[in-house]
């Protein structure tokens, strides 16, 4: 039996924080006048024949409506260090969030038995890969931005991932892979908040964007790209802050048994290398398994075929493009002939590249016109090699990041030789 209930509690506790910066400078920060407004889940569980009828009441914070308090540093101004009052509230407003929101909840048991069945539980992996991110806002008044990202399901310090910093970039390329325990799929999402790193200050959050797991289908890579906000609790904003890049993959423990391949034989490995490797061994039985690296080695072919509303570039209102082709690890390097006068040129030139480690390259594809002292930069397309190693081959149009205008067409196929090596 499941109860929901609309809540208020106002109060003003005596709530003293010891914080302390990175610099090493210890702050006492008292918390006041909290107020609280959400919807709290009730579940009566298990129901029984004796008085009052249920074994245990799991308690959870199903929606938040409002969570208000004041932040005063005791003898002195929290606003003498820059940065440090928006670091305190976002960091306590996650701790209570996390703390008492669906799906933890917090079981009280009522008549005596064992109900660690209640308990929340781990049900699945959630592999992110954080690829990229375009035409990020810009938080510096000299030079551009330094953005990471911090990720998460949970918003706990310990459950959150972060990325590496890529200096003075408004359009940075990651390509980094994380892993997250998923603990309810059908009502968590991943959170991503990308930040501007200004060193030993507090970060300054550029944007953020959510996506609910149950979007994704068990065992399936879902490729997305997410627009960030100011503030996932508020729609309105309008403003343009950038967008994220993001592959996903959701494989619940034990989906061997439901047809779904299970990657978690070999810890060291990526789920999508798990997938790719096809292994359905449990879970459970990885850990008393020897480790193994996985590598997906192989021959890229790419087919530069067309591009379309190309920008012009010149006074006679055309461009004379060409394409440079480079992996991002490998570093190597082709490029296509130049198609003078031409907004729509067609170039049908084909190139192939062996890749040592494809789950982990990347192809980049630039634009550039060609001029006779030089040349110009037109705009550009980053693939992972995710797409074209499951599906073997494919053809498609992809447009060019910063640029006006302009898309491409390219065709690519995938001769996979995979390589497994203990470790």
């Amino acid at each position: 039996m499941t109860m929901e209930l609309d809540m208020n509690w106002d109060g003003n506790p005596n709530l003293v924080l010891g914080i302390k910066t990175l610099v090493g400078v210890s702050l006492p920060v008292q918390v006041k006048n909290i107020g609280f407004t959400g919807v709290f889940r009730l579940i009566f569980r298990p129901l029984v024949d004796e008085f009052p009828c249920f074994g245990a009441v799991s308690v959870s914070l199903r929606e938040k409506k409002k969570l208000d308090f004041t932040l005063k540093v005791v003898g002195g101004d929290i606003s003498a260090i820059p940065g440090l009052s928006d670091a305190i509230e976002e960091t306590i407003r996650d701790a209570v969030e996390d703390s008492i929101t669906w799906p933890v909840r917090k079981v009280i048991p009522i008549l005596p038995g064992d109900y660690s069945d209640l308990e929340l539980k781990p049900v699945g992996m959630l592999e992110v890969k954080l690829v990229q991110a375009k035409n990020l806002t810009n938080k510096d008044l000299v030079g551009k931005s330094d953005p990471f990202a911090k990720m998460f399901i949970r918003p706990l310090r310990e459950k959150t991932q972060r990325s590496k910093t890529i200096n003075n970039d408004l359009n940075p390329i990651w390509n980094e892979h994380f892993e997250f325990v998923v603990e309810d799929a059908s009502t968590q999402h991943l959170v991503v908040r990308i930040y501007d790193d200004e060193g030993v200050q507090a970060s300054e959050l550029i944007g953020c964007a959510q996506i609910r797991l149950c979007e994704l289908e068990p065992g399936k890579v879902k490729d997305v790209w997410l627009k960030l906000v100011k503030d996932l609790e508020i729609q309105r904003d309008n403003k343009n802050r950038g967008e994220v890049h993001l592959e996903l993959l959701y494989v619940p423990f034990g989906a061997g048994s439901n047809g779904i391949v299970n990657p978690f034989a070999s810890s060291s490995m990526t789920s999508l290398e798990r997938v790719l490797k096809n292994d359905t061994t449990d879970e459970e039985n990885a850990s008393s398994r020897k480790r193994k690296d996985v590598i997906v080695r192989g021959v890229l072919s790419v087919t530069v075929i067309s591009a379309e509303e190309i920008p012009i570039q010149d006074m006679m209102g055309k461009a004379d493009p060409y394409v440079v082709l480079s992996m991002k690890k490998s570093g190597a390097r082709s490029k296509t002939r130049v198609v003078n006068d031409s907004l729509n040129p067609v170039w049908n030139q084909t190139f192939d590249f062996v890749v040592e480690d494809g789950l982990h390259d990347m192809l980049v594809l630039e634009v550039w016109d060609h001029d006779t002292f030089g040349k110009d930069y037109i705009g550009r397309c980053i693939l992972t090699l995710t797409r074209v190693i499951m599906e073997e081959e494919y053809k498609d149009w992809f447009p060019l990041d910063e640029s006006k205008a302009g898309k491409i067409q390219l065709h690519l196929k995938w001769m996979a030789q995979s390589i497994y090596r203990d470790s």
